[in-house]
């Protein structure tokens, strides 16, 4: 296959993919998304075992790929789905962190444009901490930066699960006329090597036989 096939096309495709999981990532431990964290790793890793199986025509760690694709699909609408509040969703539970803490989106108190208010404790000498107020002046709201990000990761899967399907085709045609000439086949080793024993056979029998002795 070229390197403007499928094939190239799909290892671009892992290797995008690959660095748009790992960006994500990043962010979601900085918010401390314990769910989107475990989603992630489990998504890299099965990228890479995708990008392993094109590199080396391994079919089946691509159909294993594609298949997480839809996994993967349908996983980010539930995320854009949780931070539209989308079927009695809310963005503000704590679904995404296993109810373990009250931690947003980093993009939350990080966003573009957005300003941190914070006051100084009450009631409490010696200390500096501070409680947080509100934040101001973003120019986005968060949440439709996560349902950027996840509408960014369903469109690169989508294409990586029809162009996983073509390669997985292709792999397996050429397999298939690879095996129809000969080429895991044993048998025409076994044939070239029976037309000398049948000569040897007919030889013999030629000796041992009448017309043989009469001949002599």
């Amino acid at each position: 296959m070229g390197c403007c096939t499928g094939r190239c096309t799909l290892i671009f495709l892992c290797t995008l993919q690959l660095l748009a999981a790992l960006e994500r990532q990043v962010f979601d431990f900085l918010g401390y998304q314990w769910a989107p964290i475990l989603a992630n790793f489990l998504h890299i890793i099965i990228v890479i075992l995708g990008l392993f199986g094109t590199i080396q025509y391994r079919p089946r760690y691509i159909v294993v790929y594609a298949i997480w694709t839809a996994v993967w699909v349908t996983w980010n609408i539930f995320i854009i789905c949780f931070y539209l509040e989308v079927g009695g969703l809310s963005k503000d539970s704590e679904l995404l962190t296993f109810n373990i803490s009250r931690h947003q989106s980093w993009w939350s108190e990080n966003g573009p444009g957005c300003v941190r208010k914070e006051a100084s404790m009450s009631g409490i000498k010696g200390l500096d901490s501070h409680s947080y107020i509100s934040v101001i002046g973003c120019a986005l709201e968060y949440r439709y930066i996560e349902v950027m990000h996840s509408s960014f990761q369903i469109l690169i899967a989508l294409v990586g699960f029809v162009y996983a399907c073509y390669v997985v085709s292709v792999f397996t045609e050429e397999e298939d006329s690879f095996d129809f000439i000969g080429g895991f086949d044993p048998f025409p080793l076994y044939h070239v090597n029976e037309k000398p024993t049948n000569l040897l056979f007919k030889q013999t029998y030629l000796l041992i036989s009448p017309s043989g002795f009469s001949g002599m």
